[in-house]
């Protein structure tokens, strides 16, 4: 019976401890990376202080719609508005639109209104919403929606970014990032 196999050498096994602390150390190197990831997410996805003066701001505004006809916000105010900052670069505002747009057909009978802000140039709005129309009115932001954005909480300028109004105009909820279905429901519950 040849024992080689099970060397007690002690070579062998200052190697296989070598090769066992190598394994933890870039376990534990991959942990702080996570961790930091998590971090950089969660600060990035963090939404800032409303500033002051953005509620007048947006319900004094007027935005283009994509056949040239003016929005105003202030036509919109009185019922709960679910106001979606999205562009057609962007996957995940790509990605949530479908939602937005089940959302908007299953709660529109209950007073529900949902609205596109595109930061986005027209044409490209326009090629997008041709191979996935939307239910919603889709209304063009320009520089102005950006700024808008910010206003709202949106200091870093990230999109997806979704804020929902209450009825009486004020801001119930808002997130940077993709939406869930989780989301929508418990801000629907909410108003």
């Amino acid at each position: 019976m040849n024992h080689s196999s099970l060397s007690t050498d002690p070579e062998s096994s200052q190697v296989r401890a070598q090769a066992l602390r190598r394994r933890w150390l870039l376990l534990g190197a991959g942990a702080v990376a996570g961790l930091g990831g998590a971090g950089l997410a969660a600060w990035r996805l963090r939404v800032g202080a409303v500033q002051e003066g953005s509620h007048a701001v947006f319900w004094d505004a007027s935005f283009e719609g994509l056949g040239g006809e003016t929005l105003r916000m202030a036509s919109m105010r009185g019922r709960p508005l679910l106001l979606n900052f999205w562009a057609t670069w962007c996957p995940p505002c790509v990605q949530e639109l479908p939602l937005l747009n089940a959302f908007y057909d299953e709660n529109r009978a209950k007073g529900w209104q949902v609205l596109g802000l595109a930061i986005d140039q027209p044409g490209n709005v326009q090629k997008f919403l041709q191979r996935m129309p939307l239910d919603f009115p889709v209304v063009l932001g320009g520089l102005g929606g950006t700024e808008l954005s910010r206003g709202l909480g949106n200091d870093k300028g990230g999109l997806p970014f979704t804020v929902m109004f209450a009825a009486d105009g004020s801001i119930s909820r808002r997130k940077i990032g993709q939406l869930t279905a989780q989301d929508l429901q418990s801000w629907a519950k909410s108003l």
